[in-house]
């Protein structure tokens, strides 16, 4: 690492600096589990765990973890090598705890927040495969074990956060925001879970308000506000008027970004997204079929009843063929113009003192992704 005080000038994003992120996560598996290493009756366990965070953690795109090194980078008024690092320590967190809860991934910090979510939320939504590999749960050998692995993934963002944090002016903001997103997120499956019962189809509370509150849960809160906030509390901003401001932005940031992957699970090819996509299986509460529901008649609506939630190929393609005769797929393009344009106003509007090219960089990363 560089002088902990020499100031960095190129506050830019780069290639760089996904290698140097990559760089800390080995030490942060050998913080985790080494030192237990040593105590013969939990060896094994460790040994696991180990497994879990290798297999589940440091893969990906990791643009949430980045996202806490790339807002210090526009907030920070001096970068410093010591402060990037704190950074992406705090990134690897936020990537543990999304796949902790979607899958048994695991990331550090906010990657291992990210890890905690992917872990679990492929258990519940009985996915098969996640970044181009089998599901964690889905490994010989794992099954269920993967929930016990989740938790383990969630308790290691705090052992870190202890370690290197401790010292911190800001160390209580950042452990009452990763317990309050963690919440947070847990709300938001919960509503994606009761919306979409697996035993029978019930569209009435397939509203756009219901998807919206799923969205804004679930999604936005750790995907969005999670890493930027971070960094804010890194650089000394905690006044809630700022933090406020940026939530709003970030929040239809996260919104714009589900909507997104909601029509990438139905359109998209599973060789370019890594995940097969199983919204329409799973009986979720997804864009498409909220928008259906509000477009269709009488008769369309039967026969998204008859076909929607079926383990079944041919009754899937029915459904998407629904989808194209109601028009959805130029329908979400117009939405996505409408929505950008939208994230642009409030941008301008709310961002105040906070740099505005980070949230129109954020904004521009996301705009017509394909994957």
């Amino acid at each position: 690492m560089g002088d902990s005080t020499s100031p960095l000038k190129k506050k830019t994003c780069s290639s760089t600096d996904l290698e140097l992120f990559d760089e800390v996560f080995p030490k942060l598996v050998s913080d985790i589990v080494e030192n237990g290493l040593q105590q013969s009756e939990v060896k094994d366990a460790l040994s696991w765990f180990k497994k879990v965070c290798e297999y589940n953690v440091p893969f990906g795109k990791k643009n949430r973890g980045l996202t806490v090194v790339h807002s210090y980078k526009y907030l920070a008024s001096k970068v410093t090598e010591n402060e990037l690092q704190q950074a992406r320590i705090l990134g690897w967190c936020v990537e543990l705890v999304s796949n902790h809860y979607y899958h048994t991934c695991i990331g550090m910090k906010i990657s291992q927040l990210q890890a905690f979510f992917l872990i679990t939320d492929d258990i519940m939504d009985d996915s098969i495969t996640r970044r181009g590999q089998p599901c964690w749960y889905r490994k010989p050998g794992v099954g269920m074990i993967a929930i016990n692995d989740a938790l383990f993934l969630e308790s290691a963002i705090y052992t870190i956060l202890k370690k290197y944090f401790s010292d911190k002016p800001y160390y209580v903001s950042i452990m009452e925001l990763f317990h309050e997103t963690t919440l947070q997120t847990i709300i938001g499956q919960n509503l994606d879970l009761m919306m979409a019962p697996t035993d029978h189809v019930d569209f009435t509370h397939y509203t756009l308000d219901g998807y919206r509150a799923i969205v804004k849960w679930k999604t936005a809160f750790y995907s969005f506000y999670l890493p930027v906030a971070l960094a804010m509390y890194m650089v000394g901003i905690d006044d809630a008027e700022n933090h406020k401001n940026a939530k709003e932005i970030l929040l239809k940031m996260g919104e714009y970004f589900q909507i997104q992957d909601d029509y990438l699970d139905c359109f998209c090819d599973p060789k370019v997204t890594g995940k097969v996509g199983t919204d329409i299986e799973d009986n979720k509460c997804g864009w498409l079929v909220v928008q259906a529901l509000m477009r269709c008649n009488d008769e369309q609506r039967k026969f998204l009843e008859a076909n929607y939630a079926q383990k079944d190929s041919s009754k899937v393609a029915k459904v998407k063929e629904l989808y194209k005769e109601l028009k959805l797929q130029e329908l979400y393009h117009q939405y996505e113009e409408e929505s950008y344009k939208q994230i642009m106003q409030l941008t301008d509007t709310l961002s105040g003192n906070l740099p505005k090219e980070m949230f129109t960089a954020y904004a521009n990363k996301i705009f017509r992704r394909g994957k």
